[in-house]
């Protein structure tokens, strides 16, 4: 059967193969010498985990070279390589769990003395960021106890926070998907979290992959809360893998509306490159950290 062509699909065919051209041009091939220079409106990182395959010296070359100038869950053993390479971590690991987190006062012991030994460290190294997490619902658990039972927990540490200006970030993750019963899925739990602890040591990681996701209705989301962000992950839906044409949410138009904030944190490429392989890995790392540079 012949496809019916509308001006509207002429149009959006033209529009994402000029779009597409125009990030090709910026590409440059993992050897040469001279990157296209980033515009700078971005700050832009790169999540570990997602490039397993990459030796973590190679890694830090290549986001050198094309001007990423963090690699970030790391945990203190890591920070020398990336400080040799001029590099920091705009996301330094706790090495807690995701499911058994604060909103369970059973956890809140474990956790503040875990706290307390990496704050100063984090301080330490330079850093500012430190990733926390609400831990997962269960049965008798509503969001309100979870709400008061994390409050609670991290003012035990927030003083200290403070003292050493290290900042603890609470990710948004979905429980749609991905991670089964967590309890900080929405945006408005988590800025509620905020709001109740009333410093400015406590701030959202606002994982799009995983609010498209839950919510959608990102860019209005972001304008909204962006005073409780402190940090973003990038993700193509479905399967977050690359942010390109492949998926879902248009990234140019969320990185603008991010900007337009004036918003100066880090943007954190979390996705998952569907060939984990070093050359195809890195090559879509810097494909999708130019479709982010608006």
């Amino acid at each position: 059967m012949t496809a019916r062509l509308t001006r509207r699909s002429v149009m959006g065919t033209l529009a994402g193969t000029l779009a597409a051209a125009s990030v090709a041009r910026g590409l440059t091939a993992v050897g040469e010498e001279s990157p296209v220079p980033l515009k700078g409106n971005i700050n832009h990182s790169v999540s570990r985990w997602c490039f397993g395959k990459v030796p973590m010296e190679d890694l830090c070359a290549f986001c050198k070279k094309i001007g990423i100038k963090s690699i970030e869950l790391l945990g203190p053993k890591d920070f020398p390589v990336i400080k040799q390479f001029g590099l920091t971590c705009a996301m330094v690991s706790s090495g807690t769990s995701l499911t058994s987190g604060f909103n369970k006062l059973q956890n809140h012991d474990e956790l503040v003395a875990k706290y307390e030994e990496m704050i100063p460290i984090v301080a330490e190294a330079g850093f500012t960021n430190l990733i926390c997490f609400s831990g997962n619902r269960e049965p008798g658990l509503d969001d309100e106890t979870g709400l008061k039972n994390c409050e609670i927990g991290l003012k035990r540490i927030l003083g200290l926070a403070e003292k050493h200006k290290v900042i603890l970030v609470m990710e948004l993750l979905n429980s749609k998907v991905n991670h089964k019963d967590y309890m900080c899925d929405h945006t408005a739990w988590g800025a509620e979290l905020c709001k109740r602890i009333g410093s400015e040591n406590l701030k959202l990681l606002y994982d799009i992959y995983h609010m498209q996701i839950m919510e959608g209705d990102l860019i209005r989301t972001i304008r909204d809360n962006i005073q409780y962000i402190g940090h973003f992950h990038t993700g193509g839906n479905p399967g977050r893998h690359e942010i390109d044409e492949t998926q879902e949410i248009y990234y140019p138009a969320v990185m603008r509306a991010i900007v337009e904030t004036g918003y100066k944190g880090f943007v954190g490429q979390e996705f998952v490159p569907s060939n984990p392989e070093p050359a195809a890995a890195l090559a879509s790392l810097e494909k999708c950290i130019r479709i982010c540079d608006v």
